[in-house]
């Protein structure tokens, strides 16, 4: 992608990073259309390099965007997005891999702008962002708008990133309460996304990583319909590839409103190097 130039830094990858730990996971992803979209702006990708010293430096990359956008704009803007993250990131010369997380968001968001300004029906357009990667002993979460990303661990649920959303945001702050948002009109309003301004900050977090972690990333296509309480009892208790599948089909049975996306990645191992 001769087009994209990331924002690196000087610092190169001086010397190979020595591989400690490699996680084995496994891998199950499922995707609608849902009962009223007629096109999937949905997009799911997931990289999961063999050699050592890809994995030492960049780890397993999983990742979801849920574009917007009309004529099928919001497809093409997800579509940029999950893979000129996932190439950035993999070939960013900087031996910090949070800076690589970080230029990768910055060119996709860059890409998708550059898009959208040249053809007119994609003006516009945009994508959200929500990514995992499992480096070493490591889980660290990208985030940009409102897809998700949660961990079970031990039987209980936990949500990882934060939406930027107006309600959410307005949550933080203490402008509004968790009632109050349920029914705002401004509910589905991000305040952040790729491709829409010309710069994007996105929320990169370091997670600790442990063997049997399961980890849920989803569009909110999911969550319009499925409440975590039920989100989590179905983690609980069916493998990642039933729990992909029982998850779409209980947002189908509860409206299918919008594409639902859900990736499941198990931690079955941690294996010393």
């Amino acid at each position: 992608m001769d087009e994209i130039t990331a924002e690196y830094t000087t610092e190169q990858l001086s010397a190979p990073v020595t591989l400690r730990v490699r996680p084995r996971v496994t891998v199950a992803c499922k995707t609608d259309l849902g009962r009223v979209r007629e096109n999937n702006e949905d997009k799911f990708e997931y990289f999961l390099p063999e050699d050592e010293g890809t994995l030492a430096s960049r780890g397993l990359v999983f990742l979801v965007c849920d574009g917007m956008g009309g004529h099928a704009a919001g497809q093409i803007a997800s579509e940029l997005t999950a893979k000129t993250f996932i190439d950035v990131y993999l070939n960013h010369p900087s031996s910090d891999s949070t800076v690589a997380m970080s230029g990768a968001v910055a060119a996709a968001n860059r890409y998708v702008l550059d898009v959208a300004r040249a053809v007119p029906s994609r003006r516009g357009m945009g994508t959200t962002l929500s990514a995992l990667i499992l480096l070493q002993d490591k889980a660290y979460t990208v985030q940009v708008g409102d897809s998700r990303v949660y961990r079970l661990r031990a039987g209980e649920l936990a949500m990882l990133t934060q939406d930027h959303t107006y309600v959410e945001e307005s949550i933080r702050m203490g402008i509004m309460t968790p009632e109050e948002a349920l029914t705002h009109q401004y509910k589905h309003v991000l305040t952040r996304a790729v491709g829409t301004e010309d710069a994007v900050n996105p929320d990169v977090e370091a997670h600790d990583l442990e063997p049997g972690d399961l980890y849920l990333l989803c569009s909110d296509g999911l969550l319009n319909h499925v409440p975590d309480e039920q989100i989590a009892d179905v983690m609980r208790n069916y493998n990642p590839s039933e729990i992909a599948w029982k998850l779409v089909g209980m947002a189908l049975l509860g409206g299918g409103s919008d594409n639902t996306t859900v990736m499941v990645v198990r931690v079955d191992e941690l294996l010393d190097c």
